[in-house]
């Protein structure tokens, strides 16, 4: 059975219910950290998750953490969380803007924020360049990450585990141009499940 990509949706957070969409990296309502922690308890691949990508914001690292916690390398468990700069939202709205690595760190210390270059930190958190937020920059950040699923999931399953599937926890626009489906609207920390594949000199998610 090929490896599954299980695609989720950021649990509610602040500026959902306020439409305070200048507020910076907003993070979970308490409602949000409810449904995290329902996401953890109900999901159906926990026990078969061997890597976990999420964006880089507040609010989807809580979501990871509030449902996905008791299984990371981090809390003690085997899988590896990977935060990806190409899986923040589209829009160059401050809601939708990261934090800066230091404040990550300082809120999330268990988590490694290594991964996030330095080199590119300015440019993710300025939505500029490769990460700004026009149509043509966030299809090649989506195709970025597809991209990097295959080579993630080669990899899992070049080794002696069960755990193959790979969680994504991202945003409700950025989804739409990660799975290449406009119509997708996947409710707060809601998920759906696809495979991954190679296409051409790309990849594609198709669904399950």
């Amino acid at each position: 059975m090929s490896p599954k990509v299980y695609v989720v949706r950021h649990a509610e957070s602040t500026h959902n219910v306020t439409k305070d969409f200048s507020l910076r990296d907003p993070g979970l309502t308490a409602t949000g950290f409810t449904q995290a922690k329902n996401l953890g308890e109900t999901f159906p691949s926990l026990g078969s998750t061997g890597t976990i990508i999420a964006s880089p914001l507040t609010r989807t690292i809580e979501t990871t953490l509030a449902a996905f916690g008791s299984i990371l390398v981090s809390n003690g468990g085997t899988v590896p969380l990977i935060l990806d700069a190409n899986l923040q939202e589209r829009s160059a709205l401050p809601c939708d803007t990261g934090s800066e690595t230091v404040a990550l760190t300082n809120k999330f210390p268990a988590v490694n924020f290594t991964g996030l270059n330095e080199a590119e930190n300015h440019a993710w958190l300025s939505k500029s360049g490769a990460f700004s937020a026009d149509d043509d920059a966030v299809a090649k950040r989506a195709g970025k990450v597809r991209a990097r699923l295959i080579e993630i999931v080669k990899g899992l399953e070049a080794k002696e585990t069960e755990r193959k599937d790979v969680v994504v926890v991202t945003h409700g626009v950025f989804m739409k141009f990660l799975v290449q489906d406009p119509e997708i609207d996947l409710p707060k920390a809601g998920w759906k499940a696809f495979t991954v594949e190679e296409k051409g000199d790309g990849a594609v998610l198709v669904p399950v």
